[in-house]
């Protein structure tokens, strides 16, 4: 061996030592290491995401979960079961019930044991019967007694709660809002048939009729004197001509409407705003000919009417307003679920659900919101008589027709919700038809809740396609020309420059553009539309300028520097066409140009719209589209690139025909992703639109979204209640869109890259 291999041989590496197989073992450790925690953290992602799911799912499932109805206590009637009863009731907290007889006795019993707690007799003289009864709105617990000389008594129960030796105890308690002395209603004295009152705490309404047809409209109204604690009873009377026998007579809590049913089948609309002179407003024919009104009740708020007939049918009634701003009774919906008369129906206190009973011994629970039939069991083999449905809707009181009397604990945490009520029109009560409407709360007693999704489906939508349409042709045309026209270190200023945006904070662009942006286009929006006139113009203007210069002046720029002469120029247009906005306006918009759109095309304007979103959300998500479409077209092999043009292709043939085809995987994943992102916006949505649940198309009206409602909404949403749970639900349909989303562009983008692989 000469000695210049063995000078070459000492040079190389002795792999064989012990420092080299150390560096072996260690490079194996950490590439092992790596490649473990590289797979934990995968799946770690997975099983987050997968978690996630299902959180949201066990927070919404129990929305759907069916009614239970349970048997608690059966037995004989409290107090005297030889005396009919008239009424049944129960206290919120469903231990202590109610039971009212024909003898005027007001009972109050134990509902799981039947035993009598206290007994108090609503009539003092026993020598005139009672030959009418009616309960007014439950909240409010009035009982109204007709008796046989043509004379009310009107009382109401109650329920005083104390904690003796921190141990609740219940006393209930019998009051006359109007003293105990029974009010003459009947001026002939005849006896009361039939009989419906209310009282808000500061008047009452009475209508009775007697047995000869006559309709007595009296109205008892409190006034205190200003100089004493004096309290004035005022009594107005006025008479009701009826023509029809009647069968079934009610009166709204807000004393102001009369709805009378008669044998033919008919309801008579009443106003009663003026008490000395009512005015029928319409009569309309409320069952088919061969059935007949079996039960009429007010549905929970006293808006609706329920009418059950003799065929087991349930129908809704409320007043809708027309075009000329009178109201009408019209017929809403009905349930057909039960197939013989209804006998008793039993409105919930606070919910738009009902419970009704029928001959067969039948018990069905019902929302009218959801148009849902809950629940339908038969619980007797006997016809049932009486209803009665605790305050919070968790308890019932059943009586059969042999005198038996149950008590049942109802399970029945969600029944407004339905395919319906969250995702179809839904006829809401007040309303001139039927709508999609998300209003969750409101401070009115009566409101009904109005949990549809598509508004904020549809408004998440609009804000992602407002967003796209000024984001995508913006990110892609750039990254186009970065990528290809662009010179090296412009490039390695720009690209950064634009990746950098995407670290903004999205709620300082959402206060920009609701504090600034909104009133700046406000006041300049001749001339935010005069810029995609104008500024398109001065480019082709620009370019064929520069296409006339010498050649020796256009080879003085380098090659992929044009942009930085373009800049400027854009600058200027953009700048004159705000400079123009005014005098546009006042030559063609008359001064105020949202105001002429108004007037001409009957658009609403408002300032914080979807145009100011579109742009706000589109500058959030320009950075990831544009950075990730970058990548992809750069990284297009160059050997494409000189391939194509030595085959004689313009670098624009080249782009458009390999460059953008080899990297479309890449630029449609960047879509989706920025899709994704303008989906999921909150903060932008929040602080720049007016956050109107509407469905419309306008881009100068704004919207809610999904992401949107729900950070408004959860931080006041009563934990497990419906509104909590279904804000969860439409996090679940932003999971699950985003979800099919994605999955469906991985499916794309795998076909894309399979396709032009082989270029």
């Amino acid at each position: 061996m000469s000695q210049a291999e063995t000078n070459t041989d000492s040079l190389l590496p002795d792999f064989n030592s012990a420092a080299a197989l150390r560096h072996r073992h260690w490079r194996n450790i950490t590439d092992t290491t790596t490649r473990y925690l590289m797979a934990i953290g995968g799946i770690s992602v997975i099983i987050a995401i997968v978690l996630i799911a299902f959180y949201l799912l066990y927070v919404v499932l129990p929305m759907f979960k069916p009614a239970d109805i349970e048997l608690a206590a059966s037995y004989q009637l409290p107090g005297n079961d030889s005396e009919e009863s008239l009424y049944y009731a129960m206290e919120e907290q469903h231990e202590i019930g109610l039971r009212v007889t024909t003898a005027g006795q007001a009972i109050f019993f134990d509902t799981l044991s039947g035993s009598t707690v206290k007994q108090k007799a609503l009539i003092e003289t026993t020598d005139q019967a009672i030959t009418a009864f009616s309960a007014g709105d439950p909240t409010e617990r009035l009982l109204s007694l007709g008796l046989s000389d043509g004379t009310v008594v009107l009382a109401s129960h109650n329920y005083r709660i104390s904690y003796p030796n921190d141990v609740r105890l219940i006393t209930p308690v019998i009051e006359f809002p109007l003293g105990n002395e029974p009010l003459l209603i009947s001026p002939a004295n005849a006896a009361i048939k039939h009989l419906t009152a209310q009282w808000d705490g500061e008047q009452a309404t009475i209508v009775a009729v007697t047995n000869d047809s006559i309709i007595s409209l009296t109205n008892f109204s409190r006034e205190e004197s200003f100089l004493s604690d004096e309290v004035e009873i005022i009594r107005t009377q006025s008479l009701i001509p009826f023509q029809h026998e009647l069968t079934h007579v009610v009166l709204d809590i807000e004393q102001n409407e009369l709805y009378i049913a008669d044998a033919e089948g008919f309801i008579s609309y009443y106003n009663l705003t003026d008490k000395t002179a009512p005015r029928l407003i319409q009569r309309v024919h409320a069952v088919s000919e061969d059935r007949r009104v079996s039960s009429l009740k007010f549905l929970g708020g006293g808006i609706s009417i329920l009418v059950g007939d003799s065929s087991g049918r349930i129908a809704q009634w409320f007043p809708v307003r027309d075009a000329e701003n009178n109201y009408t009774l019209q017929h809403i919906r009905h349930f057909d679920s039960q197939k013989e008369s209804i006998t008793g129906i039993a409105a919930e206190y606070f919910r738009k659900g009902f419970l009704a009973i029928d001959k067969q011994g039948t018990v069905g629970i019902y929302h009218t919101t959801a148009h849902r039939t809950v629940k339908l069991e038969q619980i007797s083999e006997e016809a049932l008589t009486q209803l009665a449905v605790a305050p919070r809707a968790n308890a019932m009181l059943v009586e059969n027709n042999s005198g038996g009397l149950k008590f049942f604990l109802l399970d029945n945490e969600h029944p407004e919700i339905s395919w319906q009520s969250i995702w179809g029109k839904v006829w809401y009560e007040s309303r001139e038809k039927a709508e999609f409407i998300w209003q969750s709360s409101s401070a009115s007693s009566d409101f009904e809740p109005k949990f549809s999704l598509t508004p904020l489906a549809f408004g998440t939508l609009k804000a992602a396609l407002y967003a796209m349409l000024f984001a995508v042709p913006l990110a892609i045309m750039g990254a186009i020309y970065t990528a290809y026209f662009m010179s090296a270190r412009m490039r390695n200023v720009v690209k950064p420059t634009i990746e950098i945006m995407a670290a903004l904070p999205t709620v300082i662009l959402g206060f920009m553009a609701g504090l600034w942006f909104a009133p700046f286009i406000e006041q300049h929006l001749p001339g935010f539309f005069l810029v995609m006139l104008l500024v398109p113009l001065a480019i082709l203007a620009s370019a064929r300028i520069w296409q006339s210069l010498p050649e020796n002046l256009r080879k003085s720029v380098p090659d992929g520097w044009e942009a930085a002469i373009l800049t400027p120029i854009i600058i200027l247009a953009i700048m004159f066409s705000i400079w123009l906005s005014q005098p546009v306006e006042l030559l063609l918009f008359d001064g105020n140009t949202p105001l002429w759109i108004t007037e001409n095309f009957g658009i609403t304007y408002d300032q914080r719209n979807s145009l100011i979103v579109g742009i706000a959300i589109g500058f959030a998500v320009i950075p990831t589209i544009f950075s990730i479409s970058e990548d992809a077209i750069y990284a297009v092999p160059r050997h494409l690139t000189m391939g194509s043009l030595a085959l004689g292709a313009t670098p624009w043939q080249t782009m458009i025909k390999v460059i953008l085809l080899t990297a479309s995987p890449g630029i449609f994943s960047a879509v989706m992703i920025g899709l994704g992102r303008a989906v999921g916006e909150t903060m932008i949505v929040v602080m720049a639109t007016g956050n109107t649940a509407i469905m419309d198309m306008n881009m100068f009206q704004g919207f809610r979204a999904l992401s949107a409602n729900i950070a408004v909404e959860m931080p006041e949403a009563e934990v497990n209640s419906t509104h909590y749970r279904i804000l969860f639900l439409a996090g679940l349909v932003l999971f699950a869109a985003t979800f099919v989303v994605n999955t469906v562009a991985e499916l794309v983008r795998q076909r894309l890259r399979e396709k032009y692989s082989s270029l």
